[in-house]
């Protein structure tokens, strides 16, 4: 069971993490408002995770899913944190990305990378969603941007506990599938030199995007192939500067991103080409990866991601990017298809 075969609606998911309150304090109606808009407009994959706000996405997100038929749509959450019903008042320690969620709920959170604690987080996703069953589960952030030089060690720890766990679920018919839930290419390149446990597939956010794919194409993705482990690309606007936004790596961009960024619409206004249609498009020419899933906290937002998404974009354009080394050489493009 692949997770292709699973997206009969294609490969355009919808990301929660906004949902969460990221960067923001985002309303309930607005919240609820763009998933009932993700729907309408045909999404029918949707991802989240505990710890998108201390589980405040996975509310919201079960809020209006239960409006629909669960055998509608593919839904897959994450494991690696439990959230406690004891509440904090200090700032918590995310690694890089301190505040990202500084806005969500106040539930403490804490890593659990066993296999108890992975079933514990399951159980309390299913609470939260008010859903009877998860289709794909991450094992969340097995990576250096949280852990530091101590990745390693937590990643064997997932190994030993959450991954073995879910590998049995997996057997045993409970989920469709499991794999890694990250923003750093490592963590799945280890996870592909594995012999004892069989991955489904894995969430890379932030790796292979319009902007940042070098690393990616070299070792990961091809052996992903090999391996049969599909690849969904999270964060293709690379956090929010494809999209029109100020961030890239979930900070304020650099100068360089912005001055690449800078170039890549300058070509797109010349073919009169959406920048945000270039970045879905090019994630999903490369054959490793299945589905997409940008995030959206609007409305207008998860339309417009739709309408991107079938855009009919100039092969010019590809060219263009591919001579002036905008893209890497041995990047899959629409063109070569």
């Amino acid at each position: 069971m692949t997770i292709q075969s699973n997206l009969p609606h294609g490969p355009l998911g919808f990301g929660t993490a906004p949902l969460g309150n990221m960067f923001r304090n985002i309303p309930d109606e607005e919240a609820e408002a763009t998933v009932a808009a993700a729907w309408s407009a045909g999404t029918r994959y949707f991802d989240t995770a505990p710890f998108y706000g201390a589980g405040l996405a996975e509310i919201r997100l079960g809020r209006e899913l239960s409006k629909h038929n669960r055998h509608d749509y593919v839904l897959s959450t994450k494991v690696g944190r439990i959230i406690l019903d004891e509440v904090v008042t200090d700032a918590q320690e995310f690694g890089e990305k301190g505040t990202l969620f500084q806005y969500g709920r106040k539930n403490k959170v804490i890593y659990d990378y066993s296999a108890d604690g992975a079933k514990r987080s399951i159980d309390d996703s299913l609470k939260r969603m008010g859903v009877d069953r998860i289709d794909f589960v991450w094992v969340h952030d097995v990576a250096e941007d949280f852990h530091g030089s101590a990745w390693r060690e937590v990643f064997a720890t997932a190994h030993a506990g959450a991954m073995r766990a879910l590998d049995k679920m997996r057997n045993e018919g409970m989920i469709k599938g499991w794999g890694l839930g990250v923003n750093r290419i490592e963590p799945v390149e280890a996870l592909l030199n594995l012999g004892d446990v069989r991955p489904d597939g894995t969430l890379l956010a932030g790796r292979y995007t319009l902007l940042d794919h070098a690393d990616a194409l070299k070792n990961l993705l091809p052996q992903a192939r090999r391996r049969d482990v599909q690849i969904v690309a999270g964060g293709p606007y690379s956090s929010g500067i494809l999209a029109g936004g100020s961030h890239f790596e979930y900070a304020d961009a650099p100068a360089g991103i912005l001055a690449k960024v800078a170039r890549m619409k300058e070509i797109a206004e010349r073919y009169r080409v959406p920048i945000k249609a270039a970045a879905l498009q090019f994630c999903l020419a490369h054959p490793a990866i299945v589905s997409v899933i940008p995030g959206a906290s609007k409305p207008d937002r998860v339309k417009g991601d739709h309408e991107a998404l079938n855009t009919q974009i100039p092969p010019d354009f590809w060219r263009t990017l591919r001579q002036e080394n905008l893209v890497e050489a041995t990047a899959p493009l629409p063109i070569d298809r």
